[in-house]
């Protein structure tokens, strides 16, 4: 049995024993950080260097437990500005260095407390580059972690609940992480090391976004457009959204099988298309997009996580290193004549960027609000924008 340890700090609580269950049986032992209790999902890993926070509040990782292959997580703490949701929807999280004192200016709390308030499950110690290789030879597999002061784990129950869990493929989750009922943004721009949060005082544009797990750095993004966003439940029919009179529509990102969520989103994308507004999509809007459009999209074996992916721009045949976080991609095969292929991915060929060749309506499966990522994509919102524009000069004559 693993014994109980503290870290050099006084902030930070005792660890206890904790472990890792593949559905193959494969076992990981380490020691527990985090909420103490059990849960379940797809393991996946992410090679981003910075933003833990950010990655860990992402909606788009509901369902999934998250190896982090860079070992010093949790070393600049956490805060209360860097959240991408109000809700935690990550199963668990997974490290392989034990968390240290958190060294940062802006840090409120050790990335231990934090996980524990929002009741994520974690565990440390473990090796991450040895799981990752698993992962890229097999494929992200099904697992269970878990972690408790006595350190009494069930192995066969573990085993089994990874088993039986259903997986991400045919799993909706836009529905679980999508608000409630329609907001308007707070109008809150991109941080500043100067000033924070600033607040946009212009709304001359109107965005209406359709939120499958929408990150808040998209919506500070629009507000740095002088944009008023008003964010709508997913399933938020097209005739609903019209009568909002948007100058754009933004299709978000999110969890889940975009199939399983485009039995209810096609219609409602496909009928947004033909009212002629400009429409952008990142990431589950990617895939929703494509699918509205009459292309099909399939799980991979591994996704693409992290800030470092290299994706080549076709337009103009520049090279653009972007963000990343998705399971599943849209197969090229499938695509429609009316679908120009715009980006694609320099690791593994697989498409990033569409467009409708004869309307204002595009997307991109990577993360241009980069956050946290390089800020190389940052032209897609001004592309967007340059559109809304002139949809809405168009609508004042």
């Amino acid at each position: 049995m693993i014994k109980k340890r503290k870290v050099n700090s006084d902030k930070f609580s005792y660890f206890s024993p904790g472990i890792l269950v593949l559905e193959n049986k494969t076992v990981f032992r380490g020691m527990g950080i985090g909420y103490q209790g059990t849960a379940t999902g797809e393991v996946c890993f992410n090679t981003s260097l910075t933003g833990y926070q950010e990655i860990i509040s992402d909606p788009s990782y509901a369902g999934q437990i998250i190896n982090f292959t860079f070992p010093h997580i949790g070393n600049v703490g956490t805060n209360n500005e860097d959240h991408e949701s109000d809700k935690i929807w990550t199963r668990g999280v997974i490290f392989n260095s034990e968390t240290t004192n958190p060294s940062n200016y802006r840090s409120l709390r050790t990335l231990d407390e934090w996980l524990k308030k929002h009741r994520i499950v974690g565990i440390t110690g473990l090796d991450t580059r040895g799981l990752t290789n698993f992962i890229r030879d097999k494929g992200a597999p099904k697992g269970t972690i878990s972690n408790n002061k006595k350190g009494n784990f069930n192995l066969k129950k573990l085993i089994n609940t990874s088993i039986k869990w259903p997986g991400l493929k045919g799993l909706d989750l836009a529905q679980t992480v999508t608000t409630s009922k329609k907001y308007v943004w707070k109008g809150f721009k991109t941080w500043k090391k100067e000033k924070g949060f600033e607040k946009n005082k212009k709304k001359s544009l109107r965005i209406v976004a359709v939120d499958y797990g929408i990150k808040k750095n998209i919506l500070r993004y629009f507000s740095n457009f002088d944009c008023e966003v008003i964010v709508v439940p997913c399933k938020l029919s097209a005739d609903e959204i019209i009568k909002i009179k948007p100058d754009g529509i933004f299709l978000s990102n999110g969890p889940g099988d975009p199939a399983e969520t485009g039995k209810y989103a096609i219609k409602i994308i496909q009928k947004l298309i033909k009212s002629n507004i400009p429409i952008f999509g990142i990431c589950l809007g990617h895939q929703l997009l494509a699918l509205a459009l009459k292309a099909k999209t399939k799980k991979m074996k591994i996704g693409h996580r992290g800030a470092n992916h290299p994706v080549k721009n076709l337009i103009n045949d520049t090279v653009e290193i972007t963000s990343q976080n998705h399971g599943f991609e849209i197969i090229k095969e499938s695509l429609p004549k009316n679908i120009e292929v715009t980006h694609k991915s320099l690791f593994d060929n697989c498409i990033e960027g569409i467009k409708l060749k004869n309307k204002p309506v595009f997307s991109v499966q990577y993360h241009p609000e980069s956050n946290p990522g390089p800020q190389d994509s940052h032209y897609l919102f001004k592309l967007f924008i340059n559109e809304v524009i002139k949809n809405a000069k168009k609508k004042r004559y």
